[in-house]
């Protein structure tokens, strides 16, 4: 459970909006840009003429992509008044934005949608079992949710081991097992993340009913590394993972 408050994880959100939207529509964003956004698309697939909802969809980054490669509608949820806002600033013809807390979707229909994604927002719900257990519901049989989150051995909040000189020498990987709440510090923002271990997520997704299809570290080549020197990271730890679900038909 949860000792963060709702109240505390909006303040947190509100707070970080601001750099967080210029960050995502004038920075060089390497995180998504560099290293996330290329199989997170090959993970959706071919999206034309699908019904899409996006998790957490932030300022509406990942949902205007996935629009422009040809989804026929795509809803982004988030909780973050002012995100919403901005991404209405430049919502299409076919992405649309609404204030709401992807852990309750009792406002979309049973088998409404055709696809779902959570690019790095699993790891932001106190109740992540919540999300999956909706998304099941909404999605159409022969649907997908496709997952971007913190590696759970990075959620576990392990710096890295440095020389006296500061070099680099290993992830330090501690209190694995110890579930819950993470601090940390993003954009100059104190900040709330939670930490669950590996067999937590995909045992939750598999009873839950998914099937899991894929699952992907995603790291960097080194002519990706030339472009963005600062994921050098990518190469030696596994900061990030996805996961490819499946509602099966039957």
């Amino acid at each position: 459970m949860s000792c963060v408050s709702r109240e505390d994880l909006q303040s947190e959100w509100l707070a970080l909006a601001p750099a967080w939207i210029k960050e995502a529509r004038e920075g060089r964003n390497p995180t998504r840009n560099g290293l996330l956004d290329e199989p997170m698309l090959a993970a959706c697939g071919d999206v034309r003429g699908l019904r899409v909802l996006d998790c957490g969809c932030g300022e509406g980054r990942f949902c205007r992509i996935l629009a422009e490669r040809g989804a026929d509608y795509v809803l982004g949820l988030d909780l973050c008044p002012p995100m919403i806002e901005a991404a209405q600033a430049l919502q299409g013809d076919r992405d649309e934005y609404r204030v709401a807390d992807v852990q309750d979707l009792s406002f979309l229909a049973d088998e409404s949608f055709d696809l779902a994604v959570s690019y790095l927002n699993q790891c932001d719900l106190p109740d992540f079992e919540a999300n999956t257990r909706e998304v099941w519901r909404v999605l159409k049989k022969g649907g997908r949710f496709v997952i971007a989150n913190l590696h759970p051995m990075r959620s576990a909040g392990g710096g890295w081991h440095r020389t006296p000189d500061g070099k680099k020498q290993h992830v330090i990987l501690d209190n694995y097992f110890d579930e819950g709440e993470r601090r940390w510090k993003m954009m100059g923002v104190d900040f709330t993340n939670f930490h669950r271990t590996l067999s937590t997520y995909i045992q939750t997704f598999l009873n839950e009913g998914f099937v899991l299809e894929g699952l992907i570290e995603p790291t960097v080549s080194d002519e990706r590394l030339a472009e963005y020197p600062e994921l050098d990271d990518e190469q030696r730890v596994p900061n990030f993972i996805i996961y490819q679900l499946l509602k099966e038909t039957k």
